[in-house]
């Protein structure tokens, strides 16, 4: 749900005390809609995260970790300027409006203090961040607004801010039981009681008008049910609560939610801030992922659409080569029977010596050929078909080659962790000339992330490749020779690694190495799974062999099943 008022009230309480005094360190966007201020309160160094995305505005502390754009944007540079070292002094809403306002003092180039307001518009769609001046004049915008069909006031530099125009319906919280009842007793008795609520008042959402509809029970109750939930919210006893359905968050809140019964598990969180990490951490990384990985996945699903579809049509001009032999028989027998054929017969009987019996056939000729331009066309197409075969045959094992890479990256693909895996996953496919690079000139070279690392319960290290080319990195040039090699038998997956130490590993370290290699392949959401292994001294790499692709032999098979939770558990 987005972040009504009550809830963001509650927000606004918990962090205020928290916040007030502290001092702010660094500021990052890593998102275009996203701000990560490092700030030192008096509990230490926290993480404050501010987001103006329409789907999930909101401000609150954060354990999360974001990855940095390569070059700040624009309204980045600008807070740093700013806010670098600024003292926050107060956070806090205006009555009953999702809005946050806070406060700081701030140091210019000469040291001289200066005052600076950062407002939080957490309206859904119309969400924005505006840093202002000490006399409220806008200084800039995470998003300007001008002149526009859907510009219902304008935001940009140098222009006084004003709030946002208040709603013309009351707000459920600050009018009187009296006022609401008086709203009740004018309204349809027949009308939908949710749908009421929404149209008559401000501040509620959906959510909390459903809810009130269900604790009633019907229209004749509602009056209770609404004085009940105001008292509740005005006396502060706002619970932070995680709604899940089939063990997958679905919504928050500021209080129990009873309308769905037993269907949806309520969670009680300790602090707003604790539930808005925990209901948006999770998807925020997959959309991140989801977005950084979509261009590369498109064009490598197109590729291998492509390849298919070209292999696919030279495995059918390969079917065609296979009766090249008939074209040489039938070469032969117009040669042995040149005396027969006459100018411009369309057909030539003889006997086909090449079969038991000789058996008389009956042989189609070009009538506008001689009987020897006949037989040397035969022979042509003989020959073609010869070639053909053999270039064909060369083509569609490269292509089979080709296609199992692709595939192999599109695996690789689905299991990306970060935004730096795609990225390197991309610069692998450049460097192949699979795909052409980006624009805009030489490309920043990036740092190796280094392989997944995992610690077994006997302490042995494992390491697991993150793509292709590291997999190759990780079996050729890290591992030492004694090392123990592991990958799934016939299905794409990561390179894996037991660091040995020149010891030989238990049986235990061996079943949790192997779980790690079923679960980073293409069989992790499958049952049982067949895994080999052997020393990495038996692992070798064909010449002219595309990334990640190798041979082994003197290897043993062990059946594991992939295990979410033990990757995690061993997780270094």
């Amino acid at each position: 749900m987005p972040l009504d008022a009550a809830l963001l009230t509650g927000l606004v309480r918990e962090l205020s005390p928290l916040l007030s005094g502290a001092r702010i360190d660094k500021i990052q966007q890593p998102t275009r809609d996203t701000l990560l201020l490092s700030v030192y309160t008096r509990q230490g160094a926290r993480r404050l995260l501010i987001s103006a995305a329409g789907s999930g505005a909101r401000v609150h502390f954060t354990e999360e970790k974001y990855e940095n754009p390569d070059k700040p944007p624009m309204f980045c540079m600008l807070l740093r300027k700013h806010l670098t070292g600024a003292r926050i002094d107060s956070l806090t809403q205006p009555e009953w409006e999702r809005i946050a306002v806070a406060k700081l003092t701030a140091r210019d180039e000469l040291g001289m203090e200066q005052n600076r307001t950062l407002v939080l518009e957490l309206m859904g769609r119309a969400a924005n961040i505006i840093l202002c001046d000490g006399e409220m004049r806008i200084i800039d915008c995470l998003r300007r607004v001008d002149f526009g069909e859907e510009a219902y006031r304008r935001l940009l530099p140098g222009m006084l801010y004003r709030f946002p125009q208040k709603p013309e319906k009351p707000c459920f919280f600050s009018v009187g039981s009296e006022r609401r009842r008086a709203l009740w007793a004018s309204a349809e008795k027949s009308t939908e009681a949710s749908g009421w609520i929404l149209d008559t008042f401000s501040a509620v959402s959906p959510l909390i008008a459903r809810e009130i509809a269900a604790r009633a029970g019907s229209f004749e109750r509602l009056p209770e049910s609404m004085d009940a939930l105001a008292e509740s919210v005005n006396a502060k006893e706002l619970a932070p609560t995680l709604l899940s359905l089939d063990g997958k968050p679905k919504d928050f809140t500021f209080m129990r939610i009873v309308q769905y019964g037993a269907q949806v598990e309520n969670s009680r969180f300790d602090s707003f801030s604790g539930l808005l990490d925990a209901y948006y951490g999770e998807r925020d990384r997959a959309e991140r992922l989801r977005r950084a990985a979509h261009d590369t996945l498109k064009a490598v699903r197109t590729l291998r659409d492509r390849q298919m579809r070209k292999l696919a049509n030279q495995r059918e001009e390969l079917k065609k080569s296979a009766n090249r032999e008939e074209l040489r028989r039938r070469g032969d027998l117009i040669t042995a029977n040149l005396w027969r054929a006459q100018k411009g017969a369309r057909t030539l009987e003889c006997e086909d010596y090449y079969s038991e019996g000789c058996p008389t056939v009956t042989i189609r000729l070009d009538p506008r050929k001689t009987p020897q331009q006949n037989a040397a066309q035969a022979y042509k197409e003989y020959r073609k078909a010869e070639t053909a075969e053999k270039h064909l045959s060369e083509l569609i094992a490269s292509g089979e080659k080709q296609l199992d890479y692709l595939e192999s990256v599109l695996d690789i693909l689905s299991r990306v962790e970060s935004e730096r895996d795609v990225q390197e996953i991309r610069a692998e496919l450049t460097a192949q000339g699979i795909i052409k690079p980006a624009r805009g000139g030489k490309q920043k070279k990036l740092k190796p992330a280094g392989p997944l690392s995992f610690v077994s319960s006997a302490g042995y290290e494992i390491l697991v490749g993150r793509s292709n080319a590291q997999n190759d990195e990780l079996t050729t040039k890290l591992a030492r020779r004694t090392d123990i090699w592991l990958h799934t038998q016939r299905v794409h997956g990561s390179h894996v690694i037991i660091r040995c130490n020149d010891t030989q590993p238990d049986g235990r370290t061996l079943m949790e190495a192997a779980s790690l290699a079923a679960y980073y392949s293409e069989a992790r959401n499958s049952g049982k799974t067949p895994v080999d292994y052997t020393q990495v001294r038996k692992v070798k790499k064909p010449s002219g062999a595309l990334p990640g692709k190798v041979v082994y032999t003197d290897y043993q098979t062990i059946v594991v099943e992939p295990d979410p939770a033990l990757a995690e558990k061993l997780r270094a």
